[in-house]
């Protein structure tokens, strides 16, 4: 059984009552809150589940303090135009897709890999999107704040 059943009956139950404009609107700004929260994880090195993601390893030949100078992983990724959201009156999602897509499942999962006939090596998994046990009540407020939103305006 999934960590969502709970939540989507009771939001099924919700958005019925709702036209399919309605709940796409409604489900395009909780993907868009959605979207701010794994961007705000992101920018603070997380994991979903709080632990910090792997170092960077140091290139071969670099000076000293040259990975802070470079400054955090994944800034542009963590961008609007990198990290996509899809909505329709059913579902929603955030995700990557593309060339960014590929780097995202790179990194998400952790994959060994070389660079062209150079060395070998494996990217450590760093979890770029997920749902920490929390979120699934803040999903709920965003739902409902949503809602309140679409009735009052």
């Amino acid at each position: 059984m999934s960590d969502f059943a709970p939540l989507d009956d009771w939001l099924q139950l919700l958005l019925s009552r709702l036209s399919a404009a309605q709940r796409l609107r409604v489900n395009r700004l909780v993907a868009q809150r959605l979207r701010q929260i794994q961007r705000e994880r992101i920018a603070a090195q997380k994991n979903p589940d709080g632990t910090a993601f792997a170092p960077r390893a140091p290139a071969l030949r670099q000076r000293r303090g040259a990975i802070a100078r470079r400054g955090a992983m994944f800034q542009k990724l963590r961008t609007a135009r990198h990290m996509k959201i899809s909505a329709t009156s059913d579902d929603l999602s955030v995700g990557f897709s593309g060339r960014s897509g590929v780097i995202a499942a790179t990194h998400h999962y952790g994959e060994d890999r070389s660079s062209g006939g150079g060395r070998k090596f494996r990217t450590p998994a760093r979890r770029l999107l997920g749902l920490a046990g929390s979120d699934l009540s803040e999903i709920a407020d965003m739902y409902l704040e949503a809602l309140s939103t679409l009735e009052s305006g």
